[in-house]
């Protein structure tokens, strides 16, 4: 009788081989090309809300330690091929003391002096484009407002009797072009005044959407924030697109349930910012 144990044995080699090939295959992609991100907080809104997912090119700045997924790499300094971002796009970044990821928007670029008085952004001694906008109607659902949040004091009932976030809307125009809606929630907050501040050489200056309500180069980094400008190098990619959006009712054992917790209209948004002007 012939004995196939050496044919198990390369069978289970090579089944293994192929398995640590489609892993390293996979590290690679969600490393230098592209990964997936979800949002976990209320801190982009209104542009971004908790339960979204994204898509995260990894490629735009070029690469650095904080390229590699799950935090695999030793903080070192240095970017290949590195390329800054511009003023109002969002990026996904690597905490400079946790390493927990953030995602952010760009405001300041290195050299710029920043400053807010009041909630009002200047950049380089000139007051940001603020325009008021309608108040935004958001529908209420378990994933929104997020943990943590702080617009809950927004939450009301719309003309059917259902609970929605109503919410007052500034659109900002950075230098350059860019033009978002951010959430101002009046005065009173720590966040409205800040600086002047110039941006370090070789670092950004990043914030959240959800002014009043954001981590970001605003606060300090025992209150959970990113302690003022980042390192370029922290900066892991660049968000390109919502994927898809859930309200937070999905239960894992209940595929049909994962199809209803999707909400309409959110997947294909476009997160690169329009720009006056192009």
């Amino acid at each position: 009788m012939v004995n196939d144990k050496s044919k198990d044995d390369g069978g289970w080699g090579k089944l293994i081989r192929d398995i640590v090939v489609i892993l390293l295959l996979v590290l690679g992609i969600h490393s230098c090309v592209a990964k997936p991100f979800y949002i976990p907080s209320d801190s982009m809104m209104p542009v971004l809300r908790n339960g979204d997912r994204l898509i995260v090119s990894k490629y735009p700045y070029g690469w650095s330690y904080s390229s590699v997924s799950f935090h695999l790499a030793p903080k070192i300094e240095g970017r290949l091929f590195g390329k800054l971002p511009e003023r109002g796009d969002i990026v996904v970044l690597e905490h400079p003391v946790t390493r927990i990821d953030y995602i952010k928007r760009v405001i300041g670029l290195p050299g710029d002096t920043i400053q807010l008085r009041n909630g009002e952004l200047s950049i380089n001694g000139k007051p940001v484009k603020r325009e008021v906008q309608p108040m935004l109607s958001i529908p209420v659902d378990p994933n929104l407002p997020g943990p943590d949040s702080s617009l809950f004091r927004f939450v009301t009932r719309d003309a059917s009797g259902k609970e929605a976030l109503e919410l007052p809307i500034v659109r900002e125009t950075l230098p350059g072009g860019a033009t978002f809606d951010t959430i101002d929630m009046g005065p009173g907050y720590t966040t409205d005044n800040y600086g002047p501040v110039t941006v370090p050489a070789d670092h950004v200056f990043l914030m959240g959407d959800n002014r009043d309500g954001s981590a970001d180069s605003r606060v300090d980094t025992n209150q959970k924030g990113l302690g003022g400008a980042v390192p370029f190098d922290a900066i892991a990619g660049r968000a390109e697109i919502i994927s898809f959006s859930t309200d937070g009712t999905a239960e894992w054992y209940n595929p049909l349930s994962w199809f209803n917790a999707l909400r309409s209209g959110r997947a294909g948004t476009d997160l690169r910012p329009e720009r006056q002007g192009n």
